[in-house]
Order: C-alpha cells, then sequence, then structure tokens
C-alpha cells in the first residue's frame, strides 16, 4: 500500500516526538533568540507555531502572546508538545492537527506566524506559504527558518540526497531565492534574510531520526565519495559530522 506523503510524515516523526521535545540543536540557538525579539515586539494576540514539531517556538511565544498554536501534523508529536507545556506551567498554548497547506482556521486569523525547520518537509512548499499569509492579519508578521540549499547542483545534489536517506520524509531543502520568490508569490514583504551555519553532530543527527543503519552507511559513502569542493563547502568532518546552511526570513503582510 502506497502512503500518501502526509502519513509518511507522521509516521517519520510520531516515534520521534520526544527525542525532539529534548533536542538541544531544536530547544536553543540564535534563531529563536531572533524570533523571540520579533514577539516581544509585537506582543501579538494569536501566535501560530506552523509545523510546531518538538514545540520550541510555541514555549518561547507563550511568554509574550496571549494564546499560542502549535500546529502539526504528528500526533504525537502534538501529545508531547502539550504535556510539555502543562509542566511548564503555559496554560495559554493549545495543539491543532493539521497539514501546513490545509489549515483549518478563518482568514487573517493570526497575528505573528513562525514556521522553523517545517517547511522541508512539505508536500507543496507554495501551497504552506499561500495557507500562512491567509491565516495572517493585515500588518501581520512572520518568521520562516528552515535549512536552505547552497544552490549549485553539485552541493544541492549531496545535500537533498543525504538529508533523504536520514529522513525519508524530506521532500527538499530550497535556495535562498527560492524562498525569496515563493514569499512575494504568496502576498509576503519579505523584510528581512539572514543566514548561518550550523553543525550537525553526525551521532546525533542520525539518531534523532533513527535513521537504519544501512542509511547511515550510504550517507557516510556518499561523504566519503564526495568532490574536495563538497567537502570543503559542507566541511565534512572525519566522523560524517558537517556544516548545514540555516536561513531566517523575516515578513509581513502590509
Amino acid at each position: 500500500m502506497v502512503e500518501a506523503h502526509e502519513k509518511v510524515v507522521e509516521a517519520q516523526f510520531g516515534p520521534q516526538a520526544r527525542a525532539y521535545v529534548e533536542s538541544a540543536v531544536h530547544a536553543s540557538g540564535a534563531d529563536l533568540d531572533a524570533v523571540e525579539a520579533l514577539v516581544r515586539k509585537q506582543r501579538p494576540e494569536r501566535a501560530l507555531d506552523l509545523g510546531a514539531g518538538g514545540g520550541h517556538v510555541a514555549y518561547m511565544m507563550a511568554r509574550h502572546a496571549r494564546l499560542v498554536i502549535a500546529a502539526d501534523l504528528s500526533r504525537e508529536m502534538l501529545a508531547a508538545v502539550a504535556a510539555t507545556a502543562r509542566a511548564k506551567g503555559l496554560s495559554n498554548i493549545e495543539t491543532v492537527e493539521a497539514p501546513a497547506e490545509r489549515l483549518p482556521f478563518e482568514d487573517s486569523t493570526f497575528d505573528f506566524v513562525a514556521c522553523r525547520y517545517s517547511a522541508h518537509h512539505w508536500r507543496d512548499f507554495d501551497a504552506g506559504l499561500r495557507e500562512a499569509r491567509r491565516a495572517l492579519k493585515r500588518g501581520g508578521r512572520a518568521a520562516f527558518i528552515d535549512a536552505y540549499s547552497p544552490g549549485p547542483p553539485l552541493f544541492d545534489t549531496h545535500l537533498q540526497a543525504i538529508e533523504l536517506l536520514r529522513d525519508h520524509s524530506h521532500v527538499r531543502n530550497h535556495t535562498c531565492a527560492q524562498w525569496i520568490d515563493a514569499l512575494v508569490r504568496s502576498g509576503f514583504a519579505v523584510e528581512a534574510c539572514r543566514t548561518w551555519r550550523l553543525r550537525m553532530d553526525f551521532p546525533v543527527w542520525t539518531e534523532r531520526m533513527r535513521t537504519p543503519e544501512e542509511n547511515v552507511k550510504a550517507i557516510r559513502s556518499l561523504q566519503i565519495a564526495a568532490s574536495s569542493e563538497t567537502k570543503t563547502h559542507f566541511a565534512i568532518e572525519p566522523d560524517g559530522s558537517f556544516l548545514l546552511d540555516i536561513l531566517m526570513i523575516e515578513a509581513s503582510t502590509a
């Protein structure tokens, strides 16, 4: 039986719910601090954590918003988020099970939307961004954070290959230019884009997704056989650890 992509994503992330709640990479970072600065300034009535995963953006936004909705495909992930919110004493977080491309919210529901490390799993990238825009009020703001493709095919092919081997629910890491073009097509005004590099500890990176051993070996084989330019760009280390390109885009509906 062939499963729909949404079911593949749910099956992939449900069993790893606790790992993502406890993930150090996802629980902190300069990007999370940057989003908090935006939310603190706006003090939204209603904020959306789109593709909430382990809920780290939702926990942060709950300190500054009246109500936060954590939306995700995975029922198990959302259960973990709800339990963690209760443990943290955060009573203003609600969870909603939904794909990014079909959000069950009225137009202009939210003052702020944050999406962190989710979009590369979406079946339809543009549809997810259009839904985020539709759900935002006029004058609302959004922050999108994700790994991005460096662009040149030599590097892009390597990145997409290792991402898919590690996690078969991966769809695509887009380039910065593709992100900006898609946001503009969706009705956003792009206000700022910053990029940086994040070290992926190979054992932690693969264990978090319970990547099968044969896939781990395939990733290492690709890394070992990679061109010198590819090894240099990703700063591939002897144990497979490497640098991942990350972007954060600030946008508005104005």
